[in-house]
Protein backbone atom coordinates (compact mmCIF):
# COMPACT_ATOMS: atom_id res chain seq x y z
CA UNK A 1 0.00 0.00 0.00
CA UNK A 2 1.08 3.25 -0.48
CA UNK A 3 0.49 5.34 2.75
CA UNK A 4 3.07 8.44 2.18
CA UNK A 5 0.97 11.62 3.05
CA UNK A 6 -0.07 13.73 0.84
CA UNK A 7 1.53 16.97 2.01
CA UNK A 8 4.83 14.69 2.27
CA UNK A 9 4.39 13.93 -1.11
CA UNK A 10 4.17 17.50 -2.46
CA UNK A 11 7.25 18.57 0.11
CA UNK A 12 9.10 15.62 -2.43
CA UNK A 13 7.50 17.05 -5.81
CA UNK A 14 8.79 20.26 -4.96
CA UNK A 15 12.42 19.72 -4.01
CA UNK A 16 12.44 17.49 -7.15
CA UNK A 17 11.32 20.90 -9.10
CA UNK A 18 13.91 22.82 -6.89
CA UNK A 19 16.62 20.83 -7.94
CA UNK A 20 16.41 21.45 -11.57
CA UNK A 21 16.54 24.46 -11.27
CA UNK A 22 19.65 24.75 -8.85
CA UNK A 23 23.26 24.58 -8.64
CA UNK A 24 23.21 23.33 -5.21
CA UNK A 25 21.09 21.56 -3.23
CA UNK A 26 21.22 21.63 0.54
CA UNK A 27 18.85 19.83 2.52
CA UNK A 28 18.45 19.99 5.92
CA UNK A 29 17.60 17.23 8.35
CA UNK A 30 18.53 14.17 10.44
CA UNK A 31 20.72 11.67 8.93
CA UNK A 32 18.57 9.13 10.19
CA UNK A 33 15.48 10.64 9.05
CA UNK A 34 13.50 8.53 6.25
CA UNK A 35 11.89 11.88 4.91
CA UNK A 36 15.13 13.51 4.75
CA UNK A 37 16.65 10.68 3.11
CA UNK A 38 13.85 10.41 0.53
CA UNK A 39 14.84 14.18 0.10
CA UNK A 40 17.85 14.01 -0.25
CA UNK A 41 18.05 11.31 -3.14
CA UNK A 42 15.28 13.08 -4.87
CA UNK A 43 17.59 16.50 -5.01
CA UNK A 44 20.31 14.28 -6.24
CA UNK A 45 18.99 13.10 -9.05
CA UNK A 46 19.13 16.20 -10.67
CA UNK A 47 21.77 18.36 -8.72
CA UNK A 48 24.91 15.97 -8.63
CA UNK A 49 26.05 19.12 -5.67
CA UNK A 50 23.35 17.74 -3.40
CA UNK A 51 24.84 17.87 0.48
CA UNK A 52 22.91 16.77 3.78
CA UNK A 53 23.40 18.80 6.64
CA UNK A 54 21.86 18.68 10.39
CA UNK A 55 23.32 22.12 11.63
CA UNK A 56 24.73 25.00 10.32
CA UNK A 57 28.19 24.20 11.20
CA UNK A 58 28.35 21.76 8.71
CA UNK A 59 28.43 24.72 6.24
CA UNK A 60 31.59 25.44 6.44
CA UNK A 61 32.70 22.08 4.95
CA UNK A 62 30.75 22.91 2.04
CA UNK A 63 31.72 24.15 -1.40
CA UNK A 64 29.57 26.75 -3.16
CA UNK A 65 32.35 27.73 -5.86
CA UNK A 66 30.73 28.32 -9.17
CA UNK A 67 27.49 28.18 -8.64
CA UNK A 68 24.85 31.20 -8.78
CA UNK A 69 21.88 29.54 -7.41
CA UNK A 70 21.63 27.59 -4.20
CA UNK A 71 18.34 25.61 -3.51
CA UNK A 72 17.24 24.59 0.04
CA UNK A 73 14.89 22.53 1.59
CA UNK A 74 14.44 21.03 4.85
CA UNK A 75 12.70 17.64 6.43
CA UNK A 76 8.88 17.81 7.32
CA UNK A 77 10.63 17.29 11.10
CA UNK A 78 13.47 20.00 10.87
CA UNK A 79 12.99 22.12 14.19
CA UNK A 80 12.31 25.88 12.56
CA UNK A 81 15.13 27.08 14.73
CA UNK A 82 17.92 24.94 12.56
CA UNK A 83 16.11 25.89 9.41
CA UNK A 84 16.95 29.38 10.27
CA UNK A 85 20.13 29.71 11.70
CA UNK A 86 21.46 27.88 8.11
CA UNK A 87 19.65 30.57 6.39
CA UNK A 88 21.25 32.88 8.07
CA UNK A 89 24.62 31.39 7.88
CA UNK A 90 24.20 31.03 4.25
CA UNK A 91 22.99 34.60 3.91
CA UNK A 92 26.14 35.80 5.84
CA UNK A 93 28.94 33.77 3.98
CA UNK A 94 27.85 33.89 0.37
CA UNK A 95 27.05 37.50 0.27
CA UNK A 96 29.42 39.18 -2.02
CA UNK A 97 32.24 41.18 -0.15
CA UNK A 98 31.66 44.46 -1.55
CA UNK A 99 27.91 43.99 -0.42
CA UNK A 100 28.51 42.10 2.82
CA UNK A 101 29.04 45.54 5.17
CA UNK A 102 25.60 46.90 3.58
CA UNK A 103 23.55 43.51 4.28
CA UNK A 104 25.11 42.99 7.60
CA UNK A 105 22.39 45.07 9.29
CA UNK A 106 19.61 43.70 7.65
CA UNK A 107 20.38 39.66 8.44
CA UNK A 108 21.35 40.34 11.98
CA UNK A 109 18.11 41.94 12.71
CA UNK A 110 16.14 39.47 10.76
CA UNK A 111 17.84 36.35 12.67
CA UNK A 112 19.02 37.53 15.61
CA UNK A 113 17.26 40.06 16.88
CA UNK A 114 14.02 40.14 15.14
CA UNK A 115 10.51 39.80 17.13
CA UNK A 116 7.88 36.64 16.74
CA UNK A 117 5.71 38.52 14.05
CA UNK A 118 9.28 39.02 12.21
CA UNK A 119 10.39 36.13 12.98
CA UNK A 120 8.34 33.86 9.76
CA UNK A 121 8.64 36.51 7.31
CA UNK A 122 12.37 35.53 6.18
CA UNK A 123 10.96 31.58 5.68
CA UNK A 124 7.85 33.25 2.95
CA UNK A 125 9.88 33.87 -0.12
CA UNK A 126 10.59 29.64 0.51
CA UNK A 127 6.62 28.76 0.35
CA UNK A 128 4.86 28.20 -2.53
CA UNK A 129 1.16 27.89 -3.45
CA UNK A 130 1.54 23.78 -3.33
CA UNK A 131 1.91 24.77 0.66
CA UNK A 132 -1.21 26.54 1.08
CA UNK A 133 -4.77 24.52 1.97
CA UNK A 134 -8.30 25.80 2.64
CA UNK A 135 -9.22 24.22 6.00
CA UNK A 136 -12.58 23.63 7.44
CA UNK A 137 -12.34 23.92 11.31
CA UNK A 138 -13.89 20.85 12.83
CA UNK A 139 -13.24 22.10 16.74
CA UNK A 140 -12.20 25.59 19.02
CA UNK A 141 -10.56 25.79 22.20
CA UNK A 142 -8.97 29.05 23.35
CA UNK A 143 -5.67 27.92 22.57
CA UNK A 144 -6.13 25.53 19.45
CA UNK A 145 -7.98 25.49 16.15
CA UNK A 146 -8.61 21.91 15.12
CA UNK A 147 -8.90 21.79 10.99
CA UNK A 148 -9.85 19.02 9.10
CA UNK A 149 -7.66 20.11 5.42
CA UNK A 150 -9.06 16.81 3.44
CA UNK A 151 -6.09 15.31 2.56
CA UNK A 152 -6.55 12.33 5.48
CA UNK A 153 -4.48 14.53 7.67
CA UNK A 154 -5.67 16.63 10.41
CA UNK A 155 -4.16 20.25 11.25
CA UNK A 156 -3.62 21.92 14.08
CA UNK A 157 -3.42 25.96 14.16
CA UNK A 158 -2.40 27.01 17.78
CA UNK A 159 -2.83 30.74 19.04
CA UNK A 160 0.26 32.00 17.77
CA UNK A 161 0.05 30.66 14.22
CA UNK A 162 -3.45 32.03 14.02
CA UNK A 163 -2.82 35.75 14.18
CA UNK A 164 -0.39 38.49 14.69
CA UNK A 165 -2.61 40.32 17.52
CA UNK A 166 -1.37 38.63 20.53
CA UNK A 167 -4.99 39.55 22.09
CA UNK A 168 -7.51 37.55 19.64
CA UNK A 169 -9.77 35.15 20.97
CA UNK A 170 -9.98 31.95 19.16
CA UNK A 171 -13.28 31.36 20.87
CA UNK A 172 -14.78 34.47 19.65
CA UNK A 173 -13.83 34.67 16.05
CA UNK A 174 -13.58 30.99 15.16
CA UNK A 175 -16.52 28.15 14.91
CA UNK A 176 -16.82 24.42 13.64
CA UNK A 177 -17.76 24.98 10.24
CA UNK A 178 -15.45 28.01 9.16
CA UNK A 179 -13.20 27.67 6.02
CA UNK A 180 -9.47 28.78 6.55
CA UNK A 181 -6.69 29.47 4.01
CA UNK A 182 -3.67 28.10 5.61
CA UNK A 183 -0.03 26.82 5.05
CA UNK A 184 1.26 23.47 6.12
CA UNK A 185 4.49 24.48 8.51
CA UNK A 186 5.32 20.82 9.43
CA UNK A 187 4.05 17.38 8.92
CA UNK A 188 3.98 13.59 11.10
CA UNK A 189 3.90 11.09 8.86
CA UNK A 190 3.69 9.07 11.15
CA UNK A 191 0.55 10.04 13.07
CA UNK A 192 -1.05 11.82 9.80
CA UNK A 193 -1.17 15.21 11.69
CA UNK A 194 -0.19 18.97 10.01
CA UNK A 195 0.69 21.96 12.16
CA UNK A 196 -1.10 24.91 9.97
CA UNK A 197 -0.70 28.59 9.96
CA UNK A 198 -2.82 30.99 9.33
CA UNK A 199 -1.25 34.31 9.86
CA UNK A 200 1.62 32.78 7.24
CA UNK A 201 -1.30 32.94 4.55
CA UNK A 202 -2.46 35.97 5.53
CA UNK A 203 1.13 37.19 5.30
CA UNK A 204 2.04 35.91 1.96
CA UNK A 205 -1.03 37.47 0.46
CA UNK A 206 -0.03 40.45 2.45
CA UNK A 207 3.01 40.65 1.26
CA UNK A 208 1.73 39.99 -2.47
CA UNK A 209 -0.18 43.54 -1.80
CA UNK A 210 2.34 45.71 -0.40
CA UNK A 211 4.54 44.55 -3.70
CA UNK A 212 1.64 46.02 -5.72
CA UNK A 213 1.17 49.36 -3.84
CA UNK A 214 4.89 49.66 -4.10
CA UNK A 215 4.40 48.84 -8.13
CA UNK A 216 1.26 51.17 -8.34
CA UNK A 217 2.11 53.82 -5.80
CA UNK A 218 -1.25 53.06 -4.06
CA UNK A 219 -2.01 54.32 -0.62
CA UNK A 220 -1.78 51.31 1.88
CA UNK A 221 -3.16 52.06 5.54
CA UNK A 222 -1.33 50.34 8.47
CA UNK A 223 -1.35 50.23 12.77
CA UNK A 224 1.90 51.96 14.11
CA UNK A 225 2.99 49.31 16.74
CA UNK A 226 6.97 50.16 17.63
CA UNK A 227 8.76 53.32 18.01
CA UNK A 228 12.52 52.06 17.30
CA UNK A 229 15.66 53.39 16.50
CA UNK A 230 15.75 55.64 13.59
CA UNK A 231 12.14 55.63 13.18
CA UNK A 232 8.50 53.11 13.42
CA UNK A 233 7.44 49.91 12.27
CA UNK A 234 3.85 49.75 11.19
CA UNK A 235 1.98 46.37 10.41
CA UNK A 236 -0.33 46.67 7.50
CA UNK A 237 -1.75 43.49 5.35
CA UNK A 238 -0.07 41.42 8.29
CA UNK A 239 3.65 42.56 6.83
CA UNK A 240 5.99 44.83 8.76
CA UNK A 241 6.74 47.57 7.22
CA UNK A 242 9.82 50.52 8.24
CA UNK A 243 9.32 53.69 7.82
CA UNK A 244 12.46 56.10 8.92
CA UNK A 245 11.87 58.83 11.18
CA UNK A 246 12.95 61.46 7.91
CA UNK A 247 9.42 59.86 6.40
CA UNK A 248 7.37 59.18 9.79
CA UNK A 249 6.01 63.23 10.52
CA UNK A 250 5.01 65.89 8.20
CA UNK A 251 8.65 68.01 9.40
CA UNK A 252 11.72 66.52 10.40
CA UNK A 253 11.78 67.41 14.26
CA UNK A 254 8.25 66.35 15.09
CA UNK A 255 8.23 63.52 18.09
CA UNK A 256 7.49 59.99 16.42
CA UNK A 257 6.06 58.97 19.95
CA UNK A 258 2.40 60.35 19.57
CA UNK A 259 2.13 57.51 16.29
CA UNK A 260 2.03 54.87 18.33
CA UNK A 261 -1.09 52.64 18.08
CA UNK A 262 -2.53 55.13 15.42
CA UNK A 263 -3.56 53.85 12.21
CA UNK A 264 -1.62 55.56 9.59
CA UNK A 265 -1.41 56.18 5.76
CA UNK A 266 1.47 55.71 3.64
CA UNK A 267 3.15 54.72 0.51
CA UNK A 268 5.38 51.79 -0.08
CA UNK A 269 8.67 53.20 -1.10
CA UNK A 270 11.33 50.22 -1.44
CA UNK A 271 11.22 46.96 -1.13
CA UNK A 272 14.10 44.69 0.22
CA UNK A 273 15.27 41.83 0.95
CA UNK A 274 14.02 38.75 3.02
CA UNK A 275 10.65 40.54 2.59
CA UNK A 276 11.78 44.18 4.06
CA UNK A 277 9.46 46.50 2.93
CA UNK A 278 9.91 50.43 3.60
CA UNK A 279 7.02 53.01 3.68
CA UNK A 280 6.69 56.53 4.10
CA UNK A 281 3.91 58.93 5.74
CA UNK A 282 5.49 61.82 4.84
CA UNK A 283 4.67 61.57 1.32
CA UNK A 284 1.10 60.66 1.77
CA UNK A 285 1.18 63.87 4.15
CA UNK A 286 2.58 66.22 1.62
CA UNK A 287 0.30 65.31 -0.85
CA UNK A 288 -3.02 65.68 1.43
CA UNK A 289 -1.83 69.18 2.19
CA UNK A 290 -1.37 70.35 -1.03
CA UNK A 291 -4.47 68.98 -2.27
CA UNK A 292 -6.28 70.71 0.95
CA UNK A 293 -4.12 73.56 0.32
CA UNK A 294 -5.55 74.13 -3.17
CA UNK A 295 -8.81 73.50 -2.19
CA UNK A 296 -9.08 76.71 0.26
CA UNK A 297 -7.56 78.70 -1.99
CA UNK A 298 -10.06 78.13 -4.53
CA UNK A 299 -12.65 79.35 -2.02
CA UNK A 300 -10.64 81.71 0.44
CA UNK A 301 -12.25 85.16 0.55
CA UNK A 302 -11.02 88.26 3.39
CA UNK A 303 -13.56 87.72 6.38
CA UNK A 304 -13.51 84.10 6.25
CA UNK A 305 -13.54 82.74 9.75
CA UNK A 306 -11.29 79.44 10.56
CA UNK A 307 -10.45 77.08 13.41
CA UNK A 308 -6.82 76.94 13.39
CA UNK A 309 -3.57 75.67 14.99
CA UNK A 310 -0.57 77.60 15.86
CA UNK A 311 2.64 76.07 14.23
CA UNK A 312 5.26 78.23 15.37
CA UNK A 313 5.97 81.68 16.73
CA UNK A 314 8.66 84.79 15.34
CA UNK A 315 9.39 87.52 16.95
CA UNK A 316 6.98 89.42 14.43
CA UNK A 317 3.44 87.40 14.87
CA UNK A 318 2.36 83.73 14.85
CA UNK A 319 1.50 81.43 11.95
CA UNK A 320 -1.33 79.47 11.77
CA UNK A 321 -2.82 76.11 10.30
CA UNK A 322 -6.10 76.89 8.98
CA UNK A 323 -6.55 73.54 7.62
CA UNK A 324 -3.59 72.37 4.87
CA UNK A 325 -2.15 76.35 4.15
CA UNK A 326 -0.36 78.97 6.96
CA UNK A 327 -1.10 82.13 7.48
CA UNK A 328 0.40 84.75 9.57
CA UNK A 329 -1.08 86.70 12.59
CA UNK A 330 1.41 90.40 12.87
CA UNK A 331 1.73 90.63 16.87
CA UNK A 332 -0.27 94.09 16.11
CA UNK A 333 -3.11 92.07 15.71
CA UNK A 334 -2.61 89.18 18.38
CA UNK A 335 -4.20 91.63 21.08
CA UNK A 336 -5.12 95.49 21.75
CA UNK A 337 -2.81 95.86 24.25
CA UNK A 338 0.87 96.44 23.17
CA UNK A 339 3.43 93.44 23.31
CA UNK A 340 6.74 91.98 23.22
CA UNK A 341 6.48 88.68 22.10
CA UNK A 342 3.65 86.66 20.90
CA UNK A 343 4.00 83.56 23.41
CA UNK A 344 2.43 86.41 25.74
CA UNK A 345 -1.04 85.95 23.95
CA UNK A 346 -0.84 82.28 22.12
CA UNK A 347 1.66 79.45 22.22
CA UNK A 348 2.70 76.70 19.57
CA UNK A 349 0.02 74.40 19.83
CA UNK A 350 -2.87 76.17 20.91
CA UNK A 351 -6.33 75.88 18.64
CA UNK A 352 -7.56 79.49 17.92
CA UNK A 353 -9.95 81.51 16.15
CA UNK A 354 -8.73 83.33 13.33
CA UNK A 355 -9.89 85.38 10.45
CA UNK A 356 -8.68 86.52 6.78
CA UNK A 357 -7.84 90.07 6.89
CA UNK A 358 -6.06 90.21 3.56
CA UNK A 359 -4.65 87.96 0.66
CA UNK A 360 -2.07 87.56 -1.99
CA UNK A 361 -2.78 85.31 -4.44
CA UNK A 362 0.29 85.16 -6.39
CA UNK A 363 2.58 85.12 -3.42
CA UNK A 364 -0.04 82.34 -1.53
CA UNK A 365 0.26 84.87 1.63
CA UNK A 366 -2.35 84.61 4.22
CA UNK A 367 -2.85 87.21 6.99
CA UNK A 368 -5.20 86.89 9.56
CA UNK A 369 -6.70 88.50 12.44
CA UNK A 370 -6.96 87.42 15.98
CA UNK A 371 -8.21 89.72 18.05
CA UNK A 372 -12.06 90.54 18.13
CA UNK A 373 -13.58 93.82 17.30
CA UNK A 374 -15.89 93.50 20.29
CA UNK A 375 -12.79 93.36 22.57
CA UNK A 376 -11.62 96.71 21.39
CA UNK A 377 -10.63 98.67 24.33
CA UNK A 378 -11.54 101.71 22.93
CA UNK A 379 -14.89 100.08 22.00
CA UNK A 380 -15.84 99.55 25.48
CA UNK A 381 -15.24 102.81 27.06
CA UNK A 382 -17.20 104.07 24.58
CA UNK A 383 -19.98 102.58 25.70
CA UNK A 384 -18.90 102.23 29.28
CA UNK A 385 -17.93 105.64 30.13
CA UNK A 386 -18.84 109.75 29.12
CA UNK A 387 -17.54 113.33 29.75
CA UNK A 388 -18.26 114.61 33.40
CA UNK A 389 -17.95 110.79 34.54
CA UNK A 390 -15.52 110.47 37.73
CA UNK A 391 -13.37 107.18 38.02
CA UNK A 392 -10.78 105.28 39.29
CA UNK A 393 -7.24 105.10 38.30
CA UNK A 394 -4.09 103.66 38.48
CA UNK A 395 -1.27 105.92 37.67
CA UNK A 396 1.32 103.84 35.10
CA UNK A 397 3.69 106.61 34.52
CA UNK A 398 4.75 110.53 34.50
CA UNK A 399 6.37 112.24 32.20
CA UNK A 400 7.30 116.86 32.80
CA UNK A 401 3.93 117.62 31.23
CA UNK A 402 1.70 115.37 33.32
CA UNK A 403 1.15 111.96 34.43
CA UNK A 404 -0.49 109.33 32.17
CA UNK A 405 -3.32 107.30 34.17
CA UNK A 406 -4.74 103.54 33.57
CA UNK A 407 -8.68 103.99 33.36
CA UNK A 408 -9.48 100.06 31.67
CA UNK A 409 -6.79 97.75 30.38
CA UNK A 410 -5.78 99.80 27.13
CA UNK A 411 -6.96 103.02 27.70
CA UNK A 412 -4.85 105.36 29.55
CA UNK A 413 -5.91 108.91 29.91
CA UNK A 414 -3.67 112.38 30.42
CA UNK A 415 -3.81 113.97 33.72
CA UNK A 416 -2.27 117.70 32.80
CA UNK A 417 -0.14 118.94 35.48
CA UNK A 418 -2.02 121.94 35.84
CA UNK A 419 -4.75 119.30 36.11
CA UNK A 420 -2.93 117.39 39.45
CA UNK A 421 -3.79 119.54 42.37
CA UNK A 422 -5.34 122.74 43.01
CA UNK A 423 -2.52 124.81 43.43
CA UNK A 424 0.91 125.13 41.97
CA UNK A 425 2.50 121.83 41.00
CA UNK A 426 6.39 122.29 39.76
CA UNK A 427 6.48 118.65 38.81
CA UNK A 428 3.98 115.33 38.73
CA UNK A 429 6.34 113.34 41.01
CA UNK A 430 5.95 116.10 43.76
CA UNK A 431 1.71 114.74 44.17
CA UNK A 432 1.83 111.32 42.60
CA UNK A 433 3.41 108.19 41.98
CA UNK A 434 3.77 104.75 39.87
CA UNK A 435 0.84 102.45 40.85
CA UNK A 436 -1.20 104.87 43.11
CA UNK A 437 -4.57 104.84 42.93
CA UNK A 438 -6.46 107.96 42.55
CA UNK A 439 -9.91 109.48 41.64
CA UNK A 440 -10.43 111.60 38.70
CA UNK A 441 -13.03 113.28 36.12
CA UNK A 442 -13.11 112.96 32.55
CA UNK A 443 -13.15 116.03 31.20
CA UNK A 444 -12.62 115.42 27.51
CA UNK A 445 -12.79 112.64 24.48
CA UNK A 446 -11.51 112.76 21.55
CA UNK A 447 -12.55 109.44 19.72
CA UNK A 448 -10.75 109.95 16.55
CA UNK A 449 -7.29 110.62 18.41
CA UNK A 450 -7.35 108.15 20.93
CA UNK A 451 -7.13 110.26 23.37
CA UNK A 452 -8.83 111.02 27.22
CA UNK A 453 -8.19 113.73 29.66
CA UNK A 454 -8.84 113.43 33.31
CA UNK A 455 -8.78 115.63 36.12
CA UNK A 456 -7.72 115.42 39.45
CA UNK A 457 -8.36 119.04 40.72
CA UNK A 458 -11.83 119.40 39.27
CA UNK A 459 -13.01 117.06 41.90
CA UNK A 460 -11.13 118.88 44.91
CA UNK A 461 -12.15 122.38 47.32
CA UNK A 462 -10.65 125.47 45.77
CA UNK A 463 -8.00 125.98 47.80
CA UNK A 464 -8.20 129.41 49.80
CA UNK A 465 -5.02 132.03 49.12
CA UNK A 466 -3.85 133.67 52.13
CA UNK A 467 -5.07 136.99 51.26
CA UNK A 468 -8.19 135.63 50.75
CA UNK A 469 -7.85 134.14 54.68
CA UNK A 470 -7.14 137.67 55.93
CA UNK A 471 -10.32 139.17 53.75
CA UNK A 472 -12.03 136.69 55.43
CA UNK A 473 -10.67 136.90 58.81
CA UNK A 474 -10.86 140.72 58.65
CA UNK A 475 -15.12 140.53 57.93
CA UNK A 476 -15.35 138.15 60.51
CA UNK A 477 -14.02 141.02 63.06
CA UNK A 478 -16.47 143.47 61.58
CA UNK A 479 -19.09 141.27 61.81
CA UNK A 480 -18.21 140.71 65.53
CA UNK A 481 -17.98 144.23 66.45
CA UNK A 482 -20.66 145.23 64.90
CA UNK A 483 -23.01 142.37 66.75
CA UNK A 484 -20.79 143.96 69.94
CA UNK A 485 -22.26 147.74 69.31
CA UNK A 486 -25.45 146.11 68.88
CA UNK A 487 -25.53 144.60 72.22
CA UNK A 488 -24.84 147.76 74.13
Amino acid sequence: FDTICNATSMRQQEARELSRRNDVMVVIGGRHSSNTAKLFDVCRENCGRTYLIETASELENLSFENCDNIGVVAGASTPAGIIKEVIKTMSENLQPVEEQAEVKETVQKSFDEMTDEEAFEASLSGLTGDQKVCGTVIAVNPTEITVDIGRGVTGYVTADEYSQDPDAKLTEEVKAGDKLNLIIMKINDQEGTALLSKRRYDAIAGWDNIVAAKDSGEIVTGVVRDIIKGGVVAYSNNIRVFIPASQATASRGEPLEDLKGKEVSFRIIEIGRGHRAVGSIRSVLKEQRKAAEDKIWENIAVGDRFTGVVKSLTSYGAFVDIGGVDGMVHISELSWQRIKNPSEVVLVGDTVEVYVKALDTEKRKISLGYKKPEDNPWVIFENNYKVGDTVKVTIVSMTTYGAFARIIPGIDGLIHISQIANKHVAKPQDELTAGQEVEAKIIAIDLDKKRVSLSIRALLEPEVTEEEQADVKAADEVVYESSDETNE
